[in-house]
């Protein structure tokens, strides 16, 4: 994380590539800067200024664009906070924002305007939140989320862990991470142990857009997961000039697959401010979501859905 990329012309020029400010004027970093390890660099395409993956990170002025619609908290998490760090949108399930940090900054980021002092859960914000926990016997799982839960050191996870597994109801631990994507080596043995020495139900999440992100270092912390019996699904986000493409798609189901991690969602893009040229628009989204149906098996099919503020789960998008 110390070598990271965090302005446009050093990535640019580790790529290859000319006129590394061309596409960010002052102003677009302000609220999310740039943050993109050296690892997930090395998965771009050389000299190649619409690399896929480079997309995703890269600053670009049209983030500076207003467009109505884009707001600063498009899926209602700041509504949904119960106690400070601890939300709770849907039945039988909580979601702790364990941090603000991430290892790589994707620019449309449904909480990129949430900022470091966005209402995380500090080790001051745990014994209200397993209270909260311990009062409520309907939650069966807990989602640790952020930023990125992984960013936590091992022992910080475990501690964590440890606390929710003294509450009887609760059943499953869910966390949502992109880091084995982006810097597997974090998936270590320690983090392995943590995530299993529990009687919690593990399942992780990843979050991978393109195949060109899936590589062998990802399949070996992968594998160390699998091993260990934790559960592994992937959510992608549909984006323009990214993944909006049924061959892309379509290769991603596959090698995810071939991985062992099935296919969860497609969610269509979550309307945060500057990230309108990112969006697909709905019915091109279920032009390709129809090819994936008839040219996939449907556990390859992953959910094409939005997630809608005060709506009682994700809402499926239908073809």
């Amino acid at each position: 994380m110390k070598r990271a990329f965090r302005r446009p012309a050093d990535l640019f020029a580790y790529l290859g590539l000319d006129a590394g400010t061309r596409f960010c004027r002052a102003g677009v970093t302000d609220e999310l800067s740039m943050l993109v390890p050296p690892h997930y660099a090395d998965l771009m395409a050389r000299e190649d200024p619409k690399d896929p993956l480079l997309l995703q990170v890269l600053p670009r002025n049209e983030e500076l664009l207003p467009r109505g619609g884009f707001v600063d908290d498009p899926v209602g998490d700041r509504s949904a906070y119960v106690v400070p760090g601890l939300l709770q949108k849907y039945r039988g399930r909580a979601l702790v924002l364990a941090t603000s940090a991430c290892a790589v900054h994707c620019r449309y980021c449904f909480r990129r305007h949430f900022g470091p002092v966005a209402s995380t859960a500090t080790p001051r914000e745990w014994p209200a939140i397993i209270h909260y926990l311990a009062r409520d016997r309907s939650i069966r799982e807990v989602i640790l989320s952020g930023g990125d839960p992984l960013m936590l050191e091992d022992n910080e996870l475990a501690i964590r862990i440890e606390a929710l597994a003294g509450l009887a109801h609760i059943r499953r631990l869910r966390l949502h991470t992109r880091l084995p994507v982006v810097l597997p080596s974090r998936v270590t043995g320690s983090l392995v142990e943590s995530l299993t020495d529990t009687r919690l139900c593990p399942v992780v999440v990843l979050h991978v857009n393109h195949p060109n992100e899936l590589h062998s270092k990802l399949q070996s912390a992968l594998d160390r997961l699998r091993e260990r019996g934790i559960s592994l699904l992937n959510q992608a986000v549909l984006l323009k000039g990214v993944n909006d493409k049924a061959e892309t798609l379509i290769a991603l189901s596959e090698a995810l697959f071939e991985m062992g991690v099935l296919p969860y969602y497609l969610h269509l893009l979550d309307r945060v401010r500057g990230s309108a040229h990112f969006e697909v628009e709905e019915h091109s989204a279920l032009t390709l979501y129809r090819i994936l149906q008839r040219d996939l098996p449907g556990y390859l099919v992953p959910r094409l859905v939005r997630e809608v503020p005060s709506a009682d789960s994700k809402t499926p998008i239908l073809a």
